[in-house]
């Protein structure tokens, strides 16, 4: 089993409100490069999909729930077909979008537990309990040409290190496609 963490990044290491759906005075910084620039499965996920798990916060899950039961293209199908696990405290129905379902108990024991990959989109709270808990396998980010000077970071000041190699960087469009993954000890 391993953790992926996928996100949309800015150069200064943004990662909140890249479609502008939180409606910050920065938000909706990667569409400036057209829908194509995030269109498919540009983070190369492939058989992870097919085989794993979505692990989603609530608010990305319900924007996503929003958005992918609707599309109709190859992609969207693998999106909608996916088991999808929710962290949420709030939650307590996850029917919208087919495949979901709430985590149940400690967020990080179900992830222990979890026997399948664990691909985590957007969902920072999620992503930096994880982090810090040890259990982030890889980060596959798509980084855009911009600096924000505000907004929340992947890596914010003050959290821990990350020891990281670098796999691959391909430009994808406008953007910088980069996986890294945690460094041997």
């Amino acid at each position: 089993m391993s953790v992926i963490v996928i996100e949309f990044i800015t150069l200064d290491g943004i990662v909140s409100d890249p479609d502008g759906s939180a409606g910050t005075a920065y938000g909706g910084w990667m569409f400036r490069y057209g829908p194509e620039a995030v269109a498919g499965d540009k983070f190369r996920l492939g058989r992870v999909l097919d085989e794993g798990v979505l692990l989603l916060g609530r608010t990305t899950w319900k924007l996503f729930a929003g958005l992918w039961p609707g599309r109709d293209d190859q992609f969207a199908a693998r999106m909608n077909a996916v088991p999808k696990l929710v962290a949420s405290r709030t939650a307590t129905d996850v029917s919208a979008w087919s495949n979901s379902r709430l985590v149940e108990g400690d967020l990080l024991e179900a992830v222990r537990a979890e026997r399948r990959d664990l691909v985590v989109a957007g969902s920072l709270a999620v992503v930096h309990a994880l982090r810090a808990a040890d259990l982030v396998d890889e980060y596959r980010l798509m980084a855009f040409p911009v600096a924000l000077g505000e907004g929340r970071r992947l890596f914010p000041a003050g959290s821990p290190p990350a020891d990281l190699e670098c796999l691959s960087a391909e430009r994808v469009g406008a953007a910088v496609l980069t996986r890294y993954r945690r460094a041997a000890r």
